[in-house]
């Protein structure tokens, strides 16, 4: 009997399975288990959560009970460093607080030179997968409309510039765009702001199998942050948007 022709590696086109956008927070949690199994090789284990005990311990040390996006995300991947921790950190449950400013914010996330944070207004703490405000260049302002597809974008921009050698950027200028969008499906995510600065906002997503680009700006010269599944995916990129390549 001849022997069954293997299957070939999977190689996720994010694009194709955030299709759509991210519909809620069973299809946010199904998408990053598949991308941390895809694109790690490390399929999320439950020791890779955090504990309901430091979830608990947490709300009761600022006195009320957090979102049900937040506790979820937490539970699912809260201790993958690789995942969430690379460029500009989730904070363990031990280290969320609340500043006063804007009414009040819950920050679960912070830039690694505590330059910019991510959070949860305090008057719309009570929903289930509230709005993400950060704070910015021009004080606090809109980030993404769900908590859950602001998990999705953590992972994604932590993957990305934590990516090594997998990683590279590049000023590209606008006639390098036909290129873009020509071997790129733009990923349906809002669009969202940089943190430190209005020119390099919105970021826009596109990808690949096996390929992830990050677009920052979309006037003039904008920048792309780029991540190969492989380092023949990432050679794949550097060819379809031939540079200057800061890395390659």
């Amino acid at each position: 009997m001849p022997k069954p022709t293997p299957m070939p590696e999977p190689r996720l086109d994010v694009s194709v399975a955030l299709r759509g956008g991210v519909t809620g927070r069973a299809h946010a949690w199904g998408f990053l288990r598949r991308f941390a199994d895809e694109w790690t090789g490390l399929p999320l284990q439950p020791e890779d959560g955090c504990t309901a005990a430091e979830l608990d311990a947490a709300e009761a040390e600022l006195g009320f009970r957090f979102p049900a996006a937040l506790r979820e995300g937490y539970a699912l991947l809260g201790r993958r460093d690789d995942l969430t921790r690379q460029q500009d950190p989730l904070l363990p449950p031990s280290a969320l607080r609340v500043v006063d400013d804007f009414g009040g914010v819950l920050v679960f996330r912070h830039e690694n030179q505590g330059c910019a944070s991510w959070g949860v207004r305090l008057n719309e703490i009570e929903q289930d997968d509230p709005p993400v405000v950060m704070e910015a260049y021009e004080g606090w302002v809109p980030f993404l409309d769900r908590l859950s597809v602001a998990w999705v974008e953590l992972v994604l921009s932590e993957s990305l510039l934590g990516a090594g050698s997998l990683y590279d950027a590049c000023e590209l200028p606008d006639g390098l765009l036909p290129d873009l969008r020509a071997r790129y499906t733009r990923v349906d995510l809002p669009d969202h702001p940089l943190w430190a600065s209005a020119a390099c906002s919105p970021l826009r997503w596109y990808a690949a199998p096996g390929r992830l680009l990050r677009r920052d700006g979309v006037f003039d010269h904008s920048w792309v942050h780029a991540r190969g599944r492989t380092a023949a995916d990432l050679e794949t990129i550097r060819a379809d948007l031939p540079g200057p390549w800061v890395v390659g």
